[in-house]
């Protein structure tokens, strides 16, 4: 009220003569001290440059047009620690706020802003706000109660918001607690938080702050100002009592010279120097606080400046235009106030946005304190709210010095141990999302990052290391003619293909002989080719798979042995047509002969090629890649194309087999020496035990196996034929030639 009055008085709305104008208020330092003034200056449009802590209201600037804030938004500190929190990889953090609107605000910012970037508040303590001296120890009392939840929390960082009272309680928290318990903290705070000039701290202990990370207003040193600080002198203006006043509490002297002095009590030279008072009383250099001040003042003038500009133009000051300022309002220094930008003496611009806040970065400070009391705070970084979104932190970590109980090593501040790749994190019940258990990767799944939420699969091509945290290329890998397997089952083609030679050769050489002759000698020749040739398919299926071959596997496969198992049906009808034909007056003599056999073995293999030319047709075999069948590998195979297809080349073959088991079996006991019924019954219940194994056996493999198991069961259903038929007739050939003649034959049969 006295501002706005006249002088000694307080008569609001008038003004005496020898009341000057007030052009501009700068202040406070506290949010509650600028409000309240505001509340009455917006009512006279009065400037007000606040350069403290602020009023975070959204309509703060409809309520008070008038204000002007020398800080920028308190919001971006918030955003910057969070930044500064994912940057350390902090994400379980202690909170503590002044217990008042302000710390509200704070604590309702930082949880939501926690909450959305995975990190959890282990607490919540509220610092009481100081009010008058005679409470200060019933708040202490009610602060002590609290000190247990400091102490127990496993959590290293604290993130603080408070004015200087605020320190000034928590401090003395920590000094009657024994702060020693309290060490190996990281503190955080906020641009607010600062030491006040109070003599009875410099008994305290600081080195529990030493390492903390503060936000400050961003400041630069003026040049003259350390000059400037080391001149000054209690006396120099008698109506300053402030001087005076910290004078005397920072050197634990007197200025006053008529009263008597108490005891112990010594008087001040005036010729104390401020250099020599602790850090945590007197900083040397110009702090945020100080260099906002500085701005606000030089804003002020460069404002009236602009004024004096625009109306006297081609008017010296010397000529009257100092008395251009005493008709000047208040409210005509809103305009050049909004628009004013400037360079400072110390080189840093200055002007406000659109909302009256000033354009201006955060810095980024680590205190550092010494054992006298005296501390620095060195610039390690800084908080750009005009930088792009995630990158308004800047950091070098390595200008930053940590509490000595961490030994220079990097804090820890988790809930728990991280969950390192090969792991992923799993719940806790009723417990914080940042609290959680490690469980390892399922298999073929890997993590490849610290606390991953759900493990991965790898891309395709690629598997899981050992240790399950890393994806490794598969090696490329085929059912090839160099592997052991490979080399057998070449071996025993090798081995049937030069032993039915062989018996081709044997019969050949011996085809005028009467049991060469016996069963129709043209189907023995083509059996045997066939065989052989079943055998050789077998070369097919090993090998790199390539388009041709893939092509042309099962569909070789699938005609050559309806080939050979329409030979063997041919021969069995033909043994039953030549028994039938012998009974008198039969008209099946017709059907014996080559011709039957022949037209048996030519259809039979055609509905094979028809079905094959339609499997061409529709969906034909390609060459694939098998991804998934072995972890390490990826396995070159012959994809059939069509399922359906294979299965009906199968069931053709195996079709045939059925009907010649069955001819075969009702022809085994016929009477005739030169009879192969028997042999042929053998030879089928061979053929069809192969392959009825040879479905669920190759359904249930995968990859290089479902290849090899198909060899086999070619391999061995051809060795089946090969043995059961052949080889009575070789062992007579060539072991019992004396009974390779007709009378012999007959009269066994007898």
């Amino acid at each position: 009220m006295s501002l706005l009055s006249s002088h000694q008085s307080f008569v609001p709305n008038f003004k005496c003569d020898s009341q000057k104008n007030m052009m501009a208020v700068i202040g406070g330092l506290l949010p509650e001290t600028s409000v309240n003034m505001a509340t009455f200056l917006s009512l006279y449009n009065i400037p007000q440059l606040m350069y403290g802590s602020f009023f975070p209201r959204q309509d703060y600037k409809r309520l008070f047009p008038s204000m002007y804030q020398m800080v920028p938004d308190e919001m971006h500190q918030y955003t910057g620690v969070v930044r500064l929190l994912h940057h350390f990889r902090w994400s379980w953090i202690g909170l503590i706020a002044v217990d008042n609107d302000n710390g509200d605000r704070f604590l309702q910012a930082m949880v939501s802003l926690f909450s959305q970037n995975q990190i959890c508040s282990s607490f919540i303590l509220r610092i009481p706000q100081r009010t008058y001296q005679d409470e200060f120890i019933i708040l202490l009392y009610g602060l002590l109660k609290q000190y247990p939840v400091l102490v127990e929390s496993k959590s290293t960082v604290y993130v603080v918001y408070g004015e200087p009272p605020t320190m000034h309680i928590l401090r003395m928290l920590l000094y009657v607690s024994e702060n020693v318990l309290l060490g190996g903290k990281v503190w955080i705070v906020t641009s607010h938080w600062d030491f006040e000039s109070l003599s009875i701290q410099k008994f305290w202990d600081i080195e529990i702050f030493h390492g903390a990370i503060s936000f400050t207003v961003h400041s630069n040193q003026p040049p003259g100002f350390q000059k400037f600080l080391q001149i000054i002198r209690p006396f120099w203006d008698p109506g300053d009592g402030f001087i005076q006043e910290f004078w005397e509490q920072a050197f634990s002297c007197s200025l006053r010279n008529s009263n008597p002095l108490e005891e112990n009590e010594k008087m001040c030279t005036g010729e104390e120097k401020l250099e020599k008072l602790p850090g945590i009383l007197f900083e040397m250099r110009m702090v945020g606080h100080s260099y906002n001040i500085y701005n606000a003042a030089y804003a002020v003038a460069h404002a009236l400046n602009a004024f004096y500009l625009s109306r006297f133009k081609h008017r010296r000051l010397s000529e009257g235009g100092r008395k251009a300022f005493e008709n000047l309002q208040p409210w005509q220094l809103h305009h050049f106030l909004r628009r004013m930008s400037f360079n400072n003496s110390a080189g840093d611009s200055v002007h406000f946005n659109e909302k009256g806040e000033l354009v201006e970065a955060f810095d980024v400070a680590n205190w550092i304190t010494f054992s006298n009391g005296s501390f620095i705070r060195e610039k390690v970084g800084r908080l750009d709210p005009q930088a792009l979104q995630g990158q308004e932190l800047t950091l070098n970590d390595d200008l930053i010095v940590w509490h000595g109980s961490f030994n220079q090593v990097l804090p820890r501040s988790l809930c728990n141990d991280n969950c390192y790749p090969g792991y992923s994190r799993k719940k806790k019940e009723g417990e914080k999302f940042c609290c959680y258990d490690c469980a390892p990767c399922p298999e073929e799944m890997i993590s490849y990052q610290i606390d991953m939420d759900a493990c991965a699969r790898c891309p395709d091509g690629h598997f899981p290391n050992k240790y399950q945290n890393q994806c490794i290329p598969k090696c490329i890998t085929y059912f090839s003619f160099k592997e052991p397997l490979g080399i057998i089952l070449v071996i025993l083609v090798i081995s049937f293909s030069l032993i039915i030679a062989l018996v081709l050769g044997t019969f050949m050489k011996f085809q005028d002989t009467p049991i060469v002759k016996a069963n129709n000698r043209s189907l023995t020749y083509t059996l045997l080719i066939s065989l052989l040739l079943c055998f050789l398919c077998s070369f097919l299926f090993i090998g790199q798979p390539g388009k041709v071959s893939c092509l042309f596997q099962q569909i070789t496969f699938g005609i050559i042995f309806s080939v050979a198992l329409s030979s063997v049906l041919a021969k069995t009808i033909t043994v039953v047509l030549a028994f039938m034909a012998t009974k008198p007056g039969s008209r099946v003599k017709k059907w014996v002969g080559r011709r039957t056999a022949n037209s048996i073995v030519i259809f039979c293999s055609l509905i094979q090629a028809g079905i094959c030319t339609l499997w061409l047709a529709t969906s034909p075999p390609f060459p694939d890649a098998d991804m998934h069948s072995q972890n390490e590998e990826i396995i070159l195979k012959c994809n059939e194309g069509s399922a359906a297809m294979f299965y009906s080349v199968i069931s053709y073959l195996g079709f045939l087999a059925i009907i010649s088991l069955i001819v075969a079996f009702f022809a085994r006991k016929l009477p005739d020496s030169f009879n192969e019924a028997k042999f042929i019954t053998f030879s089928m219940l061979v053929f069809c035990s192969v392959w009825l194994s040879f479905i669920p056996t190759y359904l249930s493999t995968k990859g290089k196996s479902m290849v090899a198991v198909e060899i086999f069961s070619i391999l061995a259903s051809s060795a089946g034929l090969l043995g059961c038929i052949f080889s009575p007739k070789c062992y007579i050939i060539i072991l019992r030639p004396e009974m390779n003649n007709r009378e012999q034959l007959t009269k066994r049969t007898k």
